[in-house]
């Protein structure tokens, strides 16, 4: 799993999304900064990522996110997130150059690129993680914020993220 924030936090928030996702961009670039600094920070919250891609794209920079080291793991989805418009939907380019030119940046050599998109192990385990997810838990779109068994489907602002997950955690 990739996490983000202490493991012994008292609230510990999944969050289902894909990185082809207009609103997990969203919501990463708006409201994350803040629940970061207000939440994971202090000690409060711990976030596990889920990945849920829904196309072939967000599947691929999956497989490269999580190719990488747990440590560059979030920062390289926040650069994705950050750059989405220009690897996953600009016009006349090819996304898969793309993911690479970030991956680049990110420390991954050409070689463990090209062998981390072939690589159908990875990408069998990132499609039964986002099976398992839509049967448990019911996700059907993203993001969808998953805290003690309760759900909440769409992207939201920083006090409306506070008052799921306080209200979720009990």
């Amino acid at each position: 799993p990739r996490t983000l924030g202490r493991p012994d936090a008292a609230i510990k928030v999944t969050e289902f999304f894909s990185l082809t996702c207009t609103h997990c961009a969203a919501f990463q670039r708006g409201t994350f900064p803040q629940v970061k600094a207000q939440l994971i920070d202090p000690g409060k919250l711990e976030l596990i990522y889920h990945d849920f891609p829904l196309d072939k794209v967000a599947l691929m920079a999956a497989m490269v996110a999580r190719a990488l080291t747990p440590e560059r793991y979030e920062p390289f989805i926040t650069a994705l997130f950050a750059t989405q418009d220009r690897w996953a939907f600009a016009r006349n380019i090819t996304p898969a150059d793309e993911l690479e030119k970030l991956a680049l940046l990110a420390g991954m050599s050409h070689e463990t690129f090209q062998a981390t998109i072939a690589n159908h192990q990875l990408r069998q385990f990132i499609l039964q993680e986002s099976e398992q997810a839509e049967a448990q838990y019911h996700v059907d779109s993203t993001p969808t914020f998953l805290c003690n068994g309760k759900t909440h489907a769409g992207e939201l602002s920083y006090d409306a993220f506070a008052k799921f997950v306080t209200q979720a955690a009990g």
